[in-house]
């Protein structure tokens, strides 16, 4: 017998086999809020179409409006974590901080984001995907009554695998979720979400096609004796970036300030927004296709990008403060466009360089704007280089999101995930803390006649670099004393330093008998 702490091979198929499953579910969960969103944004434009200029249809599309906000908000009342991107949610359920019921998120969160974008709202698809993948893996564990410890596995799977269906970009799906939630790369998570990743986008591009999202066509790279205004770039997109973060918090703290208004009739405000949206300025609705069909079909005014830019923006403020089920991912991303757009045009006019060279801006500020909000840089460069199909222009996207990297971390500005998830910590009565960032609670079921079961916790052969911490015995909670007897059936709580979360997880899974060593 070959001792599965020292080659963890049956446990690394078996996430495998888990991790292609749970690509199936989620990619195909994925996929179809991905069709729902992507029709309702058609179904928005054109009923804009059919009633511009016939005041009794426009009035009469204000009432649907009114409506379609209070039905988001009964959502939102009967689910509270299926508000807002979904992705701190996902983080916090990694830290051991929420436990979401993934029926409820899951229906919450398709219809309510789809009403959301039918409605206009300014959110994004990609945020809310992450989470649908989590919650679908999360269903497809307790289905089948797999281990807590899987259980974690598959969810952060299944994250990777809902992001890289939402972008057509399974690597960025990937390292998202090693990078941004698991924040470790652990070997035995890689193939699990590997798996997962290249399943669900296989799915996806099955039937949205090869093509990449953004039809961007970069005909260079550029010079390198022009990357002096990549570094002005960098230094830009880090500004932007920690002034997009004090500005989507300050959305979220204007609406809690609205305490004479319940929670679920506050999200019927921007829907109402919307509605004035839709007849004044409808390029910035919904996720922000329209703009960017703008900027790579047409030569726009500086003043014209400069008022999308900013209408964009506070627009995507008041939307994703109120609460309404959607993400700022792709928001985000048009945005970041623009900022590149402008930066470019200028840029070209002052120096002379050719003009196809714009297109690289707006790529590359992609990527540094994203960095510099979410601080996840190897992400922020996959994903772009991913989303055009190219990855001629690295070393460009590489210089810039460091920079942007940098300089908002040199502002102090929380990465905008972790921002909003101390916010949910807080409103449901858990301090996060530093400590936390170091040390992860794992459940581990005792199974019977395993090395653990009828011993003593000081007999037991714990590994390094954990902490028993409880022993749940139905619905008894026990604290873990040198004494204490363990039996089968007890769950057993253990704090594990992050640093070596594969290994310690994979032996106290083979003391408590969730996995069996090879013969």
């Amino acid at each position: 017998m070959r001792n599965l702490l020292e080659n963890p091979h049956g446990f690394s198929v078996s996430l495998v086999l888990d991790g292609l499953l749970v690509g199936i579910f989620a990619g195909c969960i994925s996929v179809i809020y991905r069709l729902l969103l992507n029709n309702a944004e058609k179904l928005l434009f054109a009923i804009i179409h059919f009633t511009k200029g016939k005041p009794l249809w426009i009035a009469g599309w204000f009432c649907v409006l009114i409506l379609m906000g209070w039905i988001v908000g009964c959502f939102m009342s009967f689910e509270g974590m299926a508000s807002g991107s979904g992705i701190p949610q996902v983080q916090g359920e990694m830290k051991g901080y929420l436990n979401q019921n993934w029926y409820r998120v899951l229906i919450s969160k398709i219809i309510g984001g789809t009403l959301c974008i039918l409605g206009g709202l300014s959110l994004g698809r990609e945020g809310p995907s992450v989470q649908l993948g989590a919650m679908a893996a999360k269903g497809l564990a307790k289905i089948t009554k797999t281990s807590p410890t899987k259980e974690r596995y598959m969810m952060t799977c299944g994250a990777g695998a809902g992001l890289a269906a939402a972008f057509n970009a399974p690597l960025a799906g990937v390292m998202f979720s090693l990078e941004e939630l698991q924040k470790n790369f652990n070997s035995s998570m890689l193939v699990c979400i590997i798996s997962g990743s290249v399943v669900s986008d296989f799915i996806s591009k099955n039937v949205f096609g090869l093509s990449p999202v953004f039809d961007f066509h970069l005909k260079a790279a550029l010079p390198l004796n022009h990357y002096w205004l990549l570094v002005i770039l960098g230094i830009l997109l880090g500004l932007c970036g920690a002034f997009y973060n004090f500005i989507m918090l300050k959305g979220q703290d204007l609406f809690g300030a609205m305490k004479k208004i319940p929670p679920k009739y506050r999200i019927i405000l921007p829907f109402i927004v919307s509605g004035i949206v839709c007849y004044t300025l409808p390029s910035i609705l919904a996720g922000g296709h329209a703009m960017i069909s703008l900027i790579t079909g047409h030569t726009l005014l500086m003043s014209t990008m400069l008022l999308l830019l900013i209408s964009k923006f506070f627009f995507s403020a008041f939307c994703f403060g109120s609460g309404a089920p959607g993400g700022i991912f792709f928001p985000m991303l048009i945005l970041g466009a623009y900022i590149g757009a402008i930066y470019g045009t200028v840029v070209i006019g002052m120096t002379g360089i050719e003009s196809f060279y714009l297109v690289n801006f707006i790529t590359i500020s992609m990527a540094g704007f994203f960095t510099a909000i979410v601080r996840a840089p190897i992400t922020g460069i996959l994903l772009i280089a991913e989303m055009t199909g190219t990855f001629e222009h690295f070393l460009s996207l590489a210089v810039v999101c460091i920079i942007s990297y940098l300089v908002a971390h040199l502002l102090k500005s929380e990465p905008i995930y972790a921002s909003l998830l101390g916010r949910i910590l807080a409103k449901n009565g858990f301090e996060e803390t530093k400590e936390a960032d170091h040390k992860l609670l794992r459940g581990f079921a005792v199974g019977a006649a395993s090395i653990a079961d009828g011993k003593k916790v000081k007999d037991v052969p714990w590994p390094d670099h954990c902490l028993i911490v409880t022993l749940n015995r139905g619905e008894e909670e026990l604290i873990a004393k040198g004494s204490t007897l363990i039996h089968a059936g007890d769950t057993i709580i253990a704090l594990i330093d992050e640093n070596y979360l594969g290994m310690v997880t994979e032996s106290i899974q083979l003391i408590c008998g969730e996995i069996q060593a090879d013969i």
